[in-house]
């Protein structure tokens, strides 16, 4: 297969396929809880390692030491643009109708989240593509419980379970193209690899440790529990391995 059709398919493991988190929770309610429960430690776990650990030294080989002021500026716009313009936080104690004032902004925020997402695995994907593989998986690993919590608020926000499904398909669906992006445009254009990797360390750096990690926070402290933090743990140690297969070429 060529590389345009290695990620596509690496574009829909990383994102459409993080929707059966959701569809497990429309299917079985209490089901769905359980997986989020040890999901969301883990995904902070992946988000957390495969920016330090993939991402941020691939940025800076390809980059240059510029690659770490980028990667900050990406945590950081990361943080104002979840301030200013989507709340992406998915906590289930809001108010019915607070859920439907924040329902758009959501939406619109996980449409550009999906859409980062296919430019990291893209990016990823043509400075190496093994290193594409793992950062697909990371993605699948962390949107699957980001899923659950998508599907959560919007029912409980008073959407249907088919209305629910289809919106967020629709938001999955951009992953597309922000992969197509990059192939297209970006990989022809001197740096732009190394930058679009810097940028979607920053993003995932934020993701793992300003969304789930404070989840897993509450949760262990609601039910003070080591079996809330033996997933991220995991998730640390698999994407650790990974770098141990993921060929060397620095």
């Amino acid at each position: 297969m060529n590389d345009l059709t290695n990620i596509l398919l690496l574009a829909f493991l990383g994102s459409i396929a993080g929707l059966i988190g959701g569809v497990i929770l429309i299917l079985k309610e209490s089901w769905g809880r359980t997986l989020c429960k040890y999901a969301i430690p883990f995904a902070a776990g992946v988000l957390l390692s495969v920016s330090i650990l993939h991402l941020i030294p691939e940025a800076s080989h390809e980059m240059g030491e510029g690659a770490f002021l980028v990667v900050l500026l990406a945590f950081l716009g990361s943080f104002l643009f979840e301030q200013f313009f989507a709340h992406l936080h998915h906590h289930e104690d809001r108010k019915h109708t607070m859920l439907k004032t924040a329902v758009p902004l959501v939406i619109f925020g996980d449409t550009m989240h999906n859409f980062i997402d296919g430019v990291a695995i893209a990016a990823a994907y043509l400075a190496d593509p093994m290193f594409g593989v793992v950062v697909a998986l990371a993605t699948f690993l962390h949107e699957t419980p980001h899923e659950i919590g998508d599907f959560g608020l919007l029912m409980k926000a008073g959407w249907s379970k088919g209305k629910t499904f289809t919106a967020n398909l629709f938001s999955a669906s951009f992953t597309f193209p922000g992969a197509l992006f990059v192939y297209f445009y970006a990989q022809n254009r001197t740096g732009t690899i190394g930058f679009l990797l810097a940028i979607s360390a920053g993003i995932f750096l934020y993701l793992g440790a300003s969304d789930f990690l404070p989840e897993v926070e509450e949760e262990e402290r609601k039910h003070p529990s080591w079996k809330y933090l033996i997933p991220l743990f995991i998730g640390v140690v698999i994407m650790y391995l990974m770098t141990l297969i993921v060929p060397e070429h620095h």
